[in-house]
């Protein structure tokens, strides 16, 4: 799914950025923080180079001054076909004039349905929704309401919902009851011991447990994946593992798949439909069935949403189905993900600035380190390497890969690390700053706005 299709020609001139200054100040007074995700936000990108797009296609994007940029992230990882995928559209396009939402079922959705479960074999029913959170919410609630008890067990990972279960466990937890919080305790992944001790302080507590199977950083340890599902069943414990990231790109059948362990519960979204709006709460029929009818227990209203079912959502999940039955994008990621690493520790390597740039993780969702001259993870660093980067045409906060970057793009982008190295030097050197202007890049879940904060 690749090509040697040519590649946005590296800069030479300093690219402005006026208009899109101008839109991003307007936004600030239109949207709370000025953007829809806080991972979108002006604070995640260097002070004066913050573009908004107009328009994308393959893994390449326009922003509204004209630059042109090879994109990663790809839509926080939900596109892995790439922007304005032909099939994807087309199929799209073609049900529109059918219309979109109805006062009852579709055959879509039993297609839709099928599909998905076709997929997961760990599953017996699926419910479709439109945002991650809804779904992850939703397993708990069934975890909740299966159990009988409150409390829920969080590996140490970065996000899980936007719902106060987690949000009360992040630096953000402001307008979360103390009561919400402390119903939810964490874990280390990798560390099953440190699962013990929770259900050992917290005997007949915990509800559910909540992991990603795998991260960009860590792949399971021999036996712990294993390990966790042992205790949830003898705990009686829910175990949900949250397949947003891992879902299409590890495999089309999730990472559970790829390590064999099943879950009770799984939670999918982002790149089920190539960047339109879709995800799903899937799992065993008996849990599932607590949103149903075919029980005597107390019903749970589970995920009762006007949009979840759509045509457009839906379709184009099916539309995603198809292509990874068709072609390996998931081979393709891998591949490029991993020529991509490759390629950048080499230059950073004949640059020697190996101990403060490198570029690691799964091959499909890779990120790069920027550290200081004490070797320290540092912000300031990452800011100066994000603004040489987007200088020579090349935007995201990481490299993850779709199945759409082509090789053209690869070297482009291994040019355009070579180039910002010479200036990543000087700060170390000199100190950064020496060549930042504006403030750096802050974490994106901080308790207060600064030190981004607007002046």
């Amino acid at each position: 799914m690749t090509s040697s299709s040519s590649s946005p020609t590296l800069r030479t001139d300093e690219p402005t950025f006026a208009e899109s200054a101008r839109l991003q100040a307007r936004l600030h007074d239109l949207v709370p923080g000025g953007a829809h995700t806080y991972a979108r936000g002006s604070d995640q990108y260097p002070e004066y180079m913050t573009p908004v797009l107009e328009h994308g296609r393959g893994a390449r994007v326009w922003d509204v001054d004209g630059n042109e940029y090879v994109e990663y992230g790809m839509g926080l990882r939900a596109v892995t076909l790439g922007h304005g995928y032909a099939p994807v559209s087309e199929a799209v396009r073609a049900v529109l004039d059918r219309g979109m939402s109805f006062s009852r079922p579709t055959r879509l959705e039993v297609d839709a349905a099928e599909d998905f479960l076709s997929l997961v074999s760990g599953a017996d029913m699926v419910k479709f929704a439109k945002n991650g959170s809804d779904a992850t919410t939703a397993a708990l609630k069934l975890a909740r309401a299966a159990t009988g008890r409150d409390m829920v067990a969080v590996a140490d990972q970065p996000f899980f919902s936007t719902d106060d279960w987690f949000m009360g466990t992040t630096p953000m937890s402001a307008g979360v009851p103390e009561t919400v919080r402390t119903a939810t305790v964490g874990f280390a992944y990798n560390d099953l011991a440190s699962l013990q001790a929770l259900f050992d302080a917290h005997p007949g507590r915990l509800a559910a447990v909540f992991l990603e199977a795998a991260t960009t950083l860590q792949d399971p340890a021999p036996g712990f994946l294993e390990g966790v599902r042992e205790l949830c069943t003898a705990h009686g414990t829910v175990l949900v593992f949250d397949e947003m990231i891992t879902g299409f790109r590890w495999s089309a059948h999730g990472a559970q798949a790829v390590y064999g362990v099943t879950p009770d519960l799984s939670t999918w979204g982002k790149a089920m439909g190539n960047g339109f709006p879709v995800s799903a709460l899937a799992g065993r029929r008996d849990l599932m069935e607590l949103g149903g009818l075919r029980t005597d227990a107390e019903r749970v209203f589970l995920l009762s949403t006007t949009h979840g079912p759509e045509t457009v959502g839906l379709t184009a999940f099916r539309a995603v189905v198809e292509a990874y039955r068709r072609d390996d994008p998931v081979a393709t990621m891998r591949r490029q993900g991993t020529k991509l690493a490759e390629a950048c520790n080499e230059v950073v390597a004949a640059a020697g600035l190996d101990e403060f740039v490198d570029v690691v993780g799964h091959p499909a969702c890779l990120v790069f380190r920027t550290r200081d001259a004490d070797g320290r993870a540092s912000q300031a660093m990452r800011t100066i390497f994000l603004a040489e980067l987007l200088r020579r045409g090349v935007l995201g906060q990481s490299f993850v890969v779709s199945a759409a970057h082509t090789d053209a793009d690869v070297e482009h982008t291994v040019a355009a690390v070579a180039g910002a190295l010479p200036t990543y030097e000087k700060a170390l050197t000199d100190g950064p700053e020496a060549v930042l202007e504006g403030r750096p890049v802050a974490p994106t879940l901080r308790a207060t706005s600064a030190p981004r904060r607007l002046r």
